[in-house]
């Protein structure tokens, strides 16, 4: 079902299949909820799972102001707070994985166990934890022409090989305007806050073939995080709700619902 929520001065646009336990998913920087199609129909026998567009990106509508990661994090606790979900499962992929952290750190009562896919920890910059930052940077600016390396950071080689139409996903990527810049203005503010202090029980995801976000910055988030456990996805690079929705599925399905069969085992 899609449908649309009143959060506070924003119209935020969701999209909402299954039943069970509500989970939240959260896209990344320049992504919307559609990032999540295959993704969905996997987790729905198991959740209420609820997919949105973020302030500034896909359908959702709101104030033309600039805003902060905190005002995402908040964002979310409201649109929780529309559909009365009570407490929800979160998972984000790279940046939604920041916006996670944020909501799990403002609002805890909002949150029972999180997943970090693909991300980095609060509050260090993407620059600071990421040696490759202004390559992939260079690339971005370069759009259309840089599509087919662009995608080779997000996809594994041999991925691309199977699905060769990825290779100018990005070719289309949305033109400059002001919306865009805002966006990218939000996902460059800091947020403050130490991952330490989130209490949640969680689960960090690390494509090894990541060349966005090296797995070892995700994974070593652990040692900060008294409450968390890590798994290493072989052969899986950045996209991994676009590579493998069945695989990432299995993994989220074990622990969120505190199964201990192994999810590489075929269902």
């Amino acid at each position: 079902m899609t449908g649309f929520a009143q959060a506070g001065e924003l119209r935020i646009a969701f999209e909402r299949q299954g039943a069970g336990p509500p989970l939240l998913l959260m896209h990344g920087a320049e992504a919307s909820r559609l990032m999540f199609n295959a993704l969905m129909p996997h987790l729905a026998p198991h959740f209420t799972v609820i997919a949105y567009d973020q302030r500034d990106c896909g359908e959702t509508e709101g104030p033309q102001v600039p805003s902060t990661r905190a005002d995402l994090a908040d964002d979310a606790r409201r649109l929780i707070e529309a559909l009365a979900l009570g407490r929800v499962h979160v998972f984000g992929s790279s940046f939604g994985g920041r916006v996670a952290q944020a909501l799990a750190l403002r609002h805890p009562q909002r949150v029972d166990r999180l997943v970090l896919g693909s991300t980095w920890p609060l509050p260090e910059t993407y620059e600071a934890v990421c040696p490759d930052a202004p390559r992939l940077a260079a690339l971005r600016q370069g759009l259309p022409a840089t599509a087919e390396e662009l995608a080779s950071w997000f996809f594994p080689e041999a991925f691309l090989q199977q699905r060769p139409e990825l290779r100018g996903v990005f070719a289309n990527a949305r033109p400059e305007s002001a919306r865009s810049a805002r966006r990218a203005a939000t996902v460059q503010t800091a947020c403050g806050g130490d991952i330490a202090a989130i209490g949640a029980p969680t689960l960090l995801l690390a494509g090894e073939l990541d060349r966005v976000v090296p797995p070892d910055v995700t994974l070593a988030m652990a040692a900060r995080m008294p409450a968390a456990q890590t798994v290493r996805l072989p052969d899986i690079g950045h996209a991994t709700a676009l590579q493998a929705p069945q695989l990432l599925a299995r993994h989220l399905v074990r622990f969120l619902t505190g199964r201990t069969d192994n999810p590489n085992d075929k269902e």
